[in-house]
Formats: structure tokens, sequence, C-alpha cells
């Protein structure tokens, strides 16, 4: 389901999140988010108390775009999202843990003759 942001020409792609918990927003949002184009935004519909704590905070940890939240006609809260071209990537079973290469977090010993 889409329809039209009031602030971007292009639609946005409805994601009703329901009571989920935030760990499993995040699995659906993350997996949501990766084949969309650049520029993309989501709404996210969802009830869970944290979602307007750990959304923002999410966005910021993989370079997404946090644009806004609400509530909707029915009164359940929504957020909005927009995709970035260059995300950092996140893990896929545990979103809010970036997928670093082993070679960023080996530590490499200098060595002296």
């Amino acid at each position: 389901m889409t329809s039209t942001a009031r602030d971007h020409d292009e639609p946005i792609v409805i994601v009703d999140g329901g009571d989920k918990a935030c760990g499993e927003l995040l699995l659906v949002l993350a997996r949501r988010l990766r084949p969309l184009p650049p520029g993309s935004v989501i709404r996210l519909v969802a009830t869970d108390p944290a979602a307007p704590l750990d959304l923002p905070a999410w966005c910021h940890l993989t370079g997404h775009r946090y644009l806004a939240r609400g509530l909707g006609a029915d009164e359940r809260p929504y957020y909005d999202v927009q995709t970035t071209a260059s995300p950092h990537l996140t893990k896929a079973t545990d979103p809010w843990r970036l997928n670093t290469p082993p070679e960023a977090t080996s530590h490499s010993k200098e060595t002296r003759p």
C-alpha cells in the first residue's frame, strides 16, 4: 500500500509493524528497506512505546534519515524514514548491530626489528 507524502513527490511505502517489540520492528524495517532505491520513504506504523527512541537511534546508526513521527487517522503512531544511498549495513539477524568486516575489528600488531 502506498500514499503520497506531504513533502515528497515519491510514494511512501507503508509497513504495518503492529504491536511488535522494537527488535522485531527493526528486523521488519531493515528487511523492507534493503531493496528500495535511495531516497525512498517508508512509513512504519508501530505501537511499541520504545519506537520513538529506538527508531531515530537506529537511523543514526545506519545512516538512514529519520523524517518524522505522527498519528494516523486510526490514532496509531507512525514513523517516516528515508533511505540513504550508502547506509551502514547491519547484521541480518541483529539489525541493531553494524555488520563490520572482520578486518575492521581485528587489531594489527606492529612488529619492530
